[in-house]
């Protein structure tokens, strides 16, 4: 089954969905958070402001390997997001992509409001930000009248490798990314030219050294320069014009311009919601993963507290106090007791799974 086989999206309705919990962010860590409240019978709806699940993982590196995930010596972030959806498979969450959630607002009785740019509205007991650093945005090309191509000639993001077949590529930008698809695309594309304002890299020094080597060998080029303007003729992007480090500027033919400037993290509508924050990061006690605001809770990369680390099994972690902490909201007149997915039956059942038998 591939990614999208796991996915319950959200059909479009201008009624409030009343749920128990509304995660913000849908990479790993916001993955496992459904697994923990699943394990509580806490009923999560998910939204994301990208199209896709796996958060920064899949949309900078999806196929790069991960080696600090436990008990997994590496995966790819591919195989952890689709391993994470099986995962949470029978908890069965709602997925709302391609929405960024702008207004968290307290009700008197404690549950809240919760609005997204699209128009969906919750009302929920509980909400856990799982936004990683912000919701991610390109770094542009600043170049005047450019932006019209984007989607069709203009490229920040890869999302179907083959329309670069047999083409001719421009790639700009000096980090992993830019360097990664530069060696994808040698030869699969008509001709690859890769682009930088200097000539050193921000990239392995691995695919630096395969780079220079396929310049070596005539089967790419690498120009230092920047992105200065560009030509077109029937509506379509013929040329870039790009200066040097010379002061030059050289006209350079093309079909497609594929530009990894790096993603931009924005904390956006989040630092709106009365939240306390430190440098951008939202202040959390480290028993619950608690915000300033009773029943708002961080987990992942958006959080601070004393000794903090950026790990993902660090979030992961984070995930099961959450959700033990969610549980006083979403069931004020029940005691939680921890379980174990080895032993519970009741944990068995949540899961779907048969308890199992431990005689000899």
């Amino acid at each position: 089954m591939a990614i999208e086989d796991y996915l319950t999206i959200a059909p479009s309705t201008e009624d409030v969905i009343e749920t128990d919990a509304v995660i913000v962010g849908a990479g790993p860590v916001g993955l496992f958070q459904v697994f923990e409240l699943g394990l509580l019978e806490i009923k999560a709806h998910v939204v994301d402001s990208l199209k896709t699940v796996g958060g920064q993982c899949m949309e900078l590196y999806p196929t790069k390997p991960i080696y600090d995930i436990p008990a997994v010596p590496v995966y790819s972030s591919y195989e952890l997001t689709e391993n994470l959806l099986k995962q949470i498979h029978p908890f069965k969450p709602v997925f709302h992509l391609g929405e960024e959630v702008t207004d968290v607002a307290k009700r008197s009785d404690g549950r809240f409001d919760v609005k997204t740019n699209k128009g969906t509205r919750f009302l929920c007991k509980a909400v856990i930000i799982a936004s990683g650093v912000g919701s991610f945005q390109p770094r542009p090309l600043r170049v005047s009248g450019i932006e019209k191509f984007e989607g069709t000639q203009l490229h920040y993001r890869v999302r179907d490798p083959e329309i670069f077949t047999g083409k001719n590529i421009v790639i700009c930008g000096g980090g992993d990314s830019a360097l990664d698809w530069t060696l994808n695309l040698v030869g699969k594309a008509e001709s690859v030219v890769l682009i930088h304002r200097r000539d050193g890299f921000r990239a392995a020094d691995a695919s630096v050294a395969k780079m220079k080597e396929l310049c070596e060998n005539w089967e790419m080029q690498f120009e230092v320069g920047q992105v200065t303007g560009f030509e077109e003729a029937d509506g379509q992007m013929t040329q870039i014009r790009v200066t040097g480090g010379d002061g030059v500027t050289r006209r350079m033919p093309l079909d497609h311009l594929l530009v990894f400037f790096g993603l931009q993290p924005k904390l956006g509508p989040i630092a709106d919601w009365g939240l306390e924050l430190d440098r951008k990061q939202i202040v959390v006690d480290t028993e619950k993963f608690e915000t300033s605001v009773p029943g708002i809770f961080a987990v992942g990369d958006c959080n601070i507290y004393p000794g903090k680390k950026k790990l993902i099994l660090s979030g992961f972690h984070e995930c099961a106090l959450a959700a033990f902490g969610a549980s006083r909201y979403v069931f004020p007149e029940k005691k939680t007791y921890l379980q174990y997915t080895t032993t519970s039956p009741k944990l068995h059942k949540v899961l779907g799974v048969p308890t199992p038998s431990f005689d000899d």
